[in-house]
This record gives C-alpha cells, structure tokens and sequence, in this order.
C-alpha cells in the first residue's frame, strides 16, 4: 500500500495558491493556513483518529484552489482539481473522495453531513469567534469591492450581523472554543449599527 505524501500534497498546494491574483485579500494563502491550523486543534478536540486528521488537512490545504479560476463555485472547481493533483502523491481514490466531499461542505450555506465536514466548516469560519474578526472582515469586504461589490459602513455592518446572526458552529468544540466572542462580537456591530 502506498502511504500518502502530505508533506509534498501540501507544498503543491502552497505552490499554486501562491499564483492567486492579489485581489484576494482574504481568500490567500494565509486563510487556508488559518483553515489548517483551525483542523488540527478541532481534529485534536473531537479525537479525530489519524487518518481522518490526515483527510481534514488535505481538505484544508486544497478547499481554496478553486480561487485559481473563479471565486463563484470555487468548491466544485477544487474538489474536482484534486482528483487530477492527489493520485500523484499516493491518495486512493476513495480518500480522494472523501477529501472533495469535505471540500464541497465548506459551500454557503454549510451544510456538513459527517464530523469531518462539521470541522473544516468550524474551522473555515473561524474567525467570526476570534479577537481578529473585524481585521479579517475588512480584508473580506477589500476582496469584495474589488470584485465590484461595494458596501458603505452601514451595508457592511448589516451585511456582518446578519452573516453572524444566521452562522452557526457545528462541533461542541468550537462552540465552547468561539461562541462566547462571536456573541460579543455580534453585540459589538450592534453597538456600532446602534441597535439595542
């Protein structure tokens, strides 16, 4: 059996997403880290076994490739990109499977089906339960102004809270690790919004 080389899966990934037009403010190469790094401490919270772990941080890596096209659909363009990249580090076709499954979660609105899909979803919206929520909103809105989407101050606070209001964390783990500081940053775009 052939093991799956993660180590060279990744620095492939890396590789490409490096080409990315820098329009993507937010959707870079230090998002998908981000995702990465989101996994492995949920993996490692919900005592996900090895292998699954190893599904997760391929799913990490490659959930954003699909950015290298287009940024509409982008899920189903990186889920079918790595039935082509994956044989060639080792991956059997059913983890190749299971990898784009896991990708194809991380769709608006998520909608995961299994605990892997529930974590790279936690871990793909991270950040509206984290210190770094408006910094990384703001790279967003950058990103989408580029794309011809302007908001005014007041569109993109409302555009926030309803985004915040309508999410919800899937794993136990990162409700107990998120939830409180996405509650508090709810009521921070309230205050600003001045909505009691």
């Amino acid at each position: 059996m052939i093991k799956q080389d993660y180590t060279c899966a990744k620095k492939e990934a890396i590789k490409l997403l490096q080409g990315l037009d820098e329009s993507y403010h937010y959707h870079d190469l230090f998002h998908t880290e981000d995702v990465l790094r989101g996994v492995k401490e949920l993996a490692g919270l919900e005592k996900i076994n090895e292998h699954g772990t190893l599904l997760l941080k391929t799913a990490a890596i490659y959930h954003d490739i699909g950015y290298l096209s287009q940024s509409q659909g982008h899920e189903k363009i990186g889920a079918e990109a790595i039935k082509k990249i994956l044989p060639n580090y080792g991956y059997n076709q059913k983890d190749i499977e299971l990898i784009s499954e896991i990708i194809l979660a991380t769709q608006m609105p998520q909608n995961p089906q299994t605990n892997l899909q529930e974590i790279i979803c936690d871990a793909d919206l991270d950040n509206l339960g984290r210190e770094d929520f408006f910094v990384r909103g703001e790279l967003l809105r950058s990103e989408l102004a580029k794309q011809g989407i302007q908001k005014t101050d007041k569109e993109w606070y409302e555009f926030s809270l309803k985004f915040l209001q309508g999410h919800n964390y899937f794993t136990e783990s990162a409700k107990t690790l998120r939830q409180k500081k996405k509650e508090q940053n709810i009521q921070e775009i309230k205050d600003l919004l001045g909505i009691n």
